[in-house]
């Protein structure tokens, strides 16, 4: 009988069954996958998902896999431009490390831990009696048994499909994007163009490549389904300079295509809990998966070893999991789906955009409200905007 079982081993799992066990909890951290493995990604760590590698004593093994360090957001809007820092004093960097690379880093962290790790486990099957979940049957008929249950394996979560949990603020998927790697295309900046029905960014990843992560809305999917890179460099060259840059570089890899639905899910039940994409998906376009998976991992640790200890009732520890978790996300949320639109801003937005260009201080601040530091409830406060605006 294991404490908890944590199904997917990547930016959710992995960490939560590190953290379970360095709290002497006993953990199965399971995963179809094995490690190093690519997945599709935006990579992008934002600065306080980078907090949370310090904390964990991992953020130097990831440093030393090469990936640059990103001190630097720009914003481009075609008639303004604005940038700044991300992150803060403690944090000031953001990095976007291949999955290949991360994901070994959790994986042996957790193994490290005392978790105990089988990769190459596909599950078949939730085990639940008298509607509790109790564990779990891998594909070659082996069961476990936890305490609890908990879903790390993203959007098609079996955990989520076993027991149908309840989706809420749900929105369909409002863009698709594609990326892959180029050389010979540098930069030191995490970059953000905005145009009217089209965005994409870029960002310095491992071996001297950049990362290019272009979309358009969802309704356009079969439209440009079989011309991708045409799309995409029609859509680079409403910034002339940014098509001259990427016209001297070289594609290295396949382009990767995805779409996200949105929705928060209950994230706990009987014997079972979600956690990342599993419990909480977001447009890609804010690049805040990772660092959410990071930040969500954290929140239920704490939750987990609080009623497996004895010290909280479980519908007092994981209701307070839910409740801290929306709280932090929805503002970030309800701000992804605005973007995530690719609608033009409206007057607002636009004075106040037009209001911070050129103010470092406030670019900044505006940097910090993209890489998820400051809460847009915090930051579209009408005393801020008044600051920034007067800075």
């Amino acid at each position: 009988m294991y404490d908890v079982i944590v199904i997917g081993a990547r930016c959710a799992g992995s960490p939560l069954a590190m953290l379970l066990a360095r709290r002497g909890l006993r953990a199965l951290l399971v995963d179809r996958a094995t490690f190093p493995s690519d997945t599709v990604s935006t990579h992008v760590i934002h600065p306080p998902g980078a907090a949370a590698l310090q904390r964990w004593g991992l953020l130097g093994q990831v440093v030393a896999t090469g990936v640059p360090p990103v001190g630097r957001y720009s914003f481009d809007f075609g008639p303004l431009k604005l940038a700044g820092a991300p992150g803060t004093p403690e944090s000031p960097y953001a990095y976007a490390p291949r999955r290949q690379l991360l994901d070994k880093i959790l994986v042996d962290a957790a193994a490290a831990a005392g978790a105990e790790v089988r990769e190459g486990f596909s599950v078949e099957e939730v085990l639940v009696e008298d509607g509790r979940v109790v564990g779990i049957r891998g594909g070659n008929g082996q069961i476990e048994r936890a305490r609890v249950v908990v879903g790390a394996d993203g959007r098609n979560s079996v955990v989520a499909k076993a027991i149908q949990a309840p989706a809420y603020e749900e929105v369909p998927a409002l863009t698709v994007g594609y990326y892959s790697y180029w050389s010979n295309l540098p930069t030191d900046t995490f970059e953000a163009y905005s145009r009217p029905g089209r965005g994409w960014a870029v960002c310095p990843t491992n071996d001297d490549l950049t990362l290019v992560i272009g979309g358009w809305p969802h309704a356009e999917l079969a439209e440009h389904r079989n011309d991708v890179e045409g799309t995409l460099m029609a859509m680079f060259a409403s910034s002339p300079e940014f098509a001259e840059r990427i016209r001297d570089a070289k594609r290295e890899e396949k382009l990767a295509g995805t779409s996200v639905p949105n929705y928060f899910r209950v994230p706990y039940g009987k014997g079972w809990a979600l956690v990342g994409d599993a419990g909480y998906s977001r447009d890609f376009i804010t690049a805040q998966g990772i660092t959410d998976a990071f930040l969500d991992a954290e929140g239920l640790a704490g939750a987990l070893a609080a009623t497996l200890d004895g010290a909280q009732p479980w519908d007092d520890a994981l209701g307070g999991y839910q409740s801290r978790r929306d709280a932090r996300a929805m503002p970030h949320y309800q701000m992804t789906l605005g973007i995530a639109s690719l609608q033009p801003p409206d007057e607002q937005m636009i004075q106040l955009v037009s209001g911070i260009a050129g103010k470092q201080p406030a670019m900044d601040a505006f940097a910090r409200l993209n890489s998820g530091v400051t809460s847009p409830a915090e930051f579209f406060a009408p005393e801020n905007v008044g600051k920034l605006l007067a800075s």
